[in-house]
């Protein structure tokens, strides 16, 4: 039920997409629904002040991420910052989409001196009020962005970011493709489908009613990285798949999810702005974006094998009860292990990355 400010901010953006709406002939594509929905100003669910990260829905938030599950886990990704940063012979730390500020705060401990500069790109502004307080012991040492500089330099970490970036959804009628998009109807939103040249990246014997994603905007956002990055590394954290997977004909309703008191759902069309939606990464698509911009992939990996490589062991070893069975989640494989993958990009030289010394899936990308 809604109530209150976060009732009005709700029906505040829905009048606002209405419009829009109204003013594209009565149908707009869902990836600008999926935009307006998160990142529109003052409304959009990433641009106003609910709390979203948090580990338990008593805490009022709607999801987890790994560092707000444990400690560990910015400290054991720590140990391939610090080799990329040495690798890429600079000492500038850069984080797109910090959340909450956990994630900074625990690199920040674990590499010390070997920042000199810790850079946040964040369009929101509600977070990068929380994140400042999180990081007011750091100083000056950290600065944030709205868009990136011309050029830079440094080693760049995105955790759950590409799954925020919006997405094309495409149908299979069963004889063609169609774009979804939503419509107005009767005052609530509904999908309607329109013939479209869009494709997807694999040809498949798709079931009739198959819905799958493209992923536009993140491809574009890695050409625009790799484009503006003189030297540097990448590390990207998410959940998600290789093509064949995602594509897979199996998979016929797509990845689509929404988030929203630690439940999930799947209707992106009901409370908007008071819910997270997300799709998986299509990481060969991202390694190929990165590839065609110049960049090198250094590897692709499970999230359990790369911060087990980065020595997450040990770590568990010397971690007292509590913290070890909250990092173990980490790389369950029925929980995060498994599901979220990490992929490391690299302009300049390549490098033997820590994280992908064993189990490097590179080749299933």
């Amino acid at each position: 039920m809604l109530n209150g400010q976060h009732g009005s901010l709700s029906a505040q953006l829905g009048e606002r997409i209405r419009l829009v709406i109204q003013a594209e002939d009565g149908w707009l594509p869902f990836d600008r629904f999926m935009a307006m929905s998160l990142y529109e100003p003052g409304l959009g669910y990433y641009a106003h002040h609910s709390r979203k990260f948090g580990a338990m829905p008593s805490s009022g938030s709607d999801f987890v991420t790994a560092p707000e599950m444990s400690p560990l886990f910015g400290r054991t990704l720590a140990v391939q910052l610090a080799q990329a940063l040495q690798a890429c012979d600079t000492a500038a730390l850069w984080e797109f989409g910090a959340g909450s500020g956990a994630l900074a705060v625990q690199l920040l401990h674990a590499l010390g001196g070997r920042v000199k500069a810790y850079h946040i790109v964040e369009l929101s502004a509600s977070l990068r009020a929380r994140q400042a307080d999180a990081l007011a012991p750091w100083g000056g040492l950290v600065t944030w962005h709205d868009r990136l500089p011309v050029q830079f330099e440094g080693v760049v970490v995105g955790n759950e970011l590409l799954d925020a970036m919006p997405v094309q959804l495409l149908r299979w009628s069963g004889t063609q493709w169609q774009e979804r998009g939503v419509v107005n109807r009767g005052g609530d939103f509904a999908w309607q489908d329109r013939p479209t040249d869009l494709r997807p990246p694999l040809q498949a014997d798709f079931e009739a009613g198959t819905v799958v994603e493209l992923h536009a905007q993140a491809h574009a956002f890695v050409r625009t990285l790799a484009e503006h990055l003189a030297r540097g590394a990448a590390f990207f954290i998410d959940y998600g798949f290789p093509e064949a997977e995602y594509y897979h004909p199996q998979r016929i309703g797509g990845t689509l999810m929404c988030h929203r008191a630690h439940r999930v759902d799947a209707d992106p069309l009901r409370d908007v702005g008071l819910k997270d939606i997300t799709a998986h990464v299509d990481f060969s698509g991202i390694a190929l974006a990165a590839q065609d911009a110049g960049m090198t992939v250094l590897g692709y990996t499970s999230q359990a094998r790369f911060l087990i490589n980065c020595g997450l062991v040990d770590a568990l070893k010397a971690a007292d009860l509590r913290t070890s069975s909250a990092a173990l989640r980490l790389v369950n494989e029925h929980e995060m292990g498994e599901l979220f993958k990490v992929i490391g990009l690299v302009r300049g030289p390549p490098f033997d990355a820590i994280g992908f010394a064993s189990g490097d899936r590179s080749h299933r990308l």
